[in-house]
């Protein structure tokens, strides 16, 4: 990164470096046209001005004149462009000047300019002509070449400049690179102590996004391991059972009246291992993010009376009452999804119940709970008269093989999963959210809302 930063700056710096070089030479040589073209012209003015150039004309020769205007070429045209007199040249073998420019414009409008090449001595050079009382025209010129051997005779020392320059720069740059990357290394070394690294104000929205990031990673990570952990403890405990079982069977160890009771318990124990791996499984499935789920309008309340029925032999053996209530409401959702969230919530409100408890589902509009809810929205509602979960529980009871009682879980055949798939359910579902209310001793209410409209892509 530093390496990336050095070059962009001193690409930066060349740039810099050429270009105001490039625009300074193009000012200074528009100026100083300018000024020579004043010149010309106050020096033709002042030939005119003091008939000197008449003298010139007689004497056919510039020696006369001050050094200053020596170093000029002095033209005399007529007004038909026949050249009289050059001071440069053969009049002989010059051509009729009438197309030249300068000439041109001088016998139009009494005086003109150019800059371009001699056709006669075969170099670039300035020129200003004026017409003179008589109507013939006085042209003075000098040599571009001059003007271009000035700015050469600067060019090495502007080209030391330059190189001078970057060097400088170049020191610059690496400095200023290390100030701009140190806050950063500085960050990068001691991520766990950011809020003590002095950072610039535009990276702190980036610094907290990666501190929660690393907070996010630390906490999955100790919750896989927790999550590991009580894997292999509640496979361990099953196939204990099992394994133990089957050995005093298989050693003969098991009087003829036991091995029924044993078998009772080998199986109770298969069928818990079997629905733990399935639920593991199933919440793996969830674990990942499945972008082709199949939403469908369908009717929860249809799903609803299906669980009812499918869990009322459950709820009999558990001394449990179960009523469906409300009516049919259409949501957008996902369809095996929407039967294993109904079965969980009706399953755990039975398994955690009291002996002669209810369990009362009910599927409705969302204001026929709540005056203040979104009009069109749905809530499906599973609530029980069992053993109730405290405050300090509330928080942590859709977290995987967490257990408010463990001893009665365990009891029940419960597998501690079956709220924390309820939760990635709902998570699976964009239009839908979870809520609990419950007491200790009074209950527990479970309700998910559905919005009427939502994007489910």
């Amino acid at each position: 990164m530093k390496k990336k930063i050095n070059i962009q700056f001193l690409i930066i710096t060349l740039l810099a470096i050429l270009t105001t070089v490039s625009l300074s030479i193009f000012v200074f040589y528009e100026l100083f046209k300018q000024e020579v073209m004043a010149d010309l012209k106050t020096n033709t003015q002042l030939l005119v001005e003091t008939d000197a150039w008449e003298q010139i004309v007689e004497k056919k020769d510039a020696g006369a004149l001050d050094d200053g205007v020596k170093q000029l070429r002095l033209t005399l045209v007529d007004g038909t462009g026949e050249v009289i007199l050059d001071t440069n040249a053969e009049v002989g073998s010059m051509d009729n000047h009438s197309a030249r420019p300068e000439i041109s414009q001088a016998l139009q409008t009494g005086e003109g300019q150019a800059i371009r090449q001699s056709s006669t001595i075969g170099k670039n050079a300035f020129y200003y002509a004026i017409r003179l009382e008589n109507g013939s025209v006085l042209r003075t010129a000098k040599e571009a070449g001059s003007i271009t051997s000035v700015f050469e005779s600067i060019l090495p020392v502007i080209v030391i400049l330059c190189v001078l320059l970057f060097a400088l720069c170049m020191i610059l740059s690496h400095f200023l690179t290390g100030s701009i990357i140190e806050p950063i290394e500085n960050l990068a070394d001691n991520l766990d102590a950011s809020d003590s690294v002095k950072v610039y104000k535009e990276l702190v929205p980036f610094v907290q996004t990666i501190k929660k990031q690393h907070e996010d990673i630390m906490r999955n990570a100790t919750m896989r391991q927790e999550f590991t952990a009580n894997v292999s403890h509640e496979l361990k405990t099953p196939l204990t059972s099992i394994s133990g079982y089957s050995e005093l069977i298989e050693s003969g160890m098991a009087a003829d009246e036991d091995i029924v009771r044993f078998a009772a318990e080998i199986h109770k124990n298969s069928n818990r291992l079997l629905t733990l791996i399935n639920d593991i499984i199933r919440l793996s499935e969830l674990d990942q993010v499945e972008e082709q789920n199949c939403f469908e309008e369908l009717d929860i309340y249809d799903i609803a009376q299906n669980c009812v029925e499918m869990l009322r032999l459950s709820a009999k053996k558990h001394d449990v009452t179960m009523e469906l209530h409300g009516v049919h409401r259409i949501i957008c959702a996902n369809r095996q999804m929407m039967d294993e969230l109904v079965y969980n919530l009706c399953d755990n409100a039975i398994r955690y119940n009291n002996p002669g408890g209810r369990v009362d589902i009910t599927v409705d509009a969302a204001v026929a709970f709540d005056k203040t809810a979104e009009t069109g929205a749905t809530i499906i509602e599973v609530k029980d008269t069992g053993i109730g979960i405290s405050k300090e529980h509330q928080e942590r009871i859709f977290e995987r093989f967490y257990r408010v009682d463990k001893s009665r879980s365990k009891s029940t055949g419960g597998t501690g999963l079956g709220l924390a798939i309820v939760k990635h359910i709902v998570a699976a579902h964009k239009n839908a959210s979870l809520s609990l209310t419950s007491e200790p001793g009074k209950g527990t209410c479970i309700r998910v809302a559905f919005k009427m409209k939502t994007n489910l892509e």
